[in-house]
């Protein structure tokens, strides 16, 4: 079963940055079924979690231009709400290589699910909405 389910009201109406959420989402629930099944090494963790990380990071890139662009009025938010994932990201991942992260699969799943969901239902919800009145 997936960690995340995409569902249509997380798209944001930008086609470039609606494929890559689902692209992310499911580079997530690959790295949550690799550690829901105990078949992925702690090398390999750290390989996908760093995948997930540069993945992220370009499409923030992304999503922050295009934010830019249209000169979203609440940027400065959204862009701390990305940079709080990058960090929790690469702490997870400190985590995992020092080996000091006893369950670290569930905590990462949790960590990331929560993350996602609450970023989709606020600040991407809200980019939505600022988006929808300028059409």
């Amino acid at each position: 079963m997936p960690l995340i389910q995409w569902k249509n009201e997380f798209a944001i109406g930008i086609p470039a940055v609606d494929h890559e959420h689902q692209g992310m989402i499911a580079l997530i629930n690959a790295l949550h079924d690799g550690l829901s099944k105990r078949t992925a090494s702690r090398g390999e963790v750290v390989d996908m979690l760093g995948e997930i990380h540069a993945r992220i990071a370009a499409h923030f890139a992304l999503e922050e231009r295009e934010m830019r662009q249209i000169r979203y009025d609440r940027f400065t938010d959204h862009k701390e709400d990305h940079e709080l994932l990058l960090d929790e990201i690469r702490e997870i991942m400190d985590d995992v290589e020092l080996g000091g992260a006893a369950d670290y699969a569930a905590s990462l799943s949790q960590r990331l699910e929560r993350w996602f969901s609450e970023h989709f239902r606020t600040h991407d919800a809200r980019l939505h909405k600022f988006l929808e009145g300028k059409t």
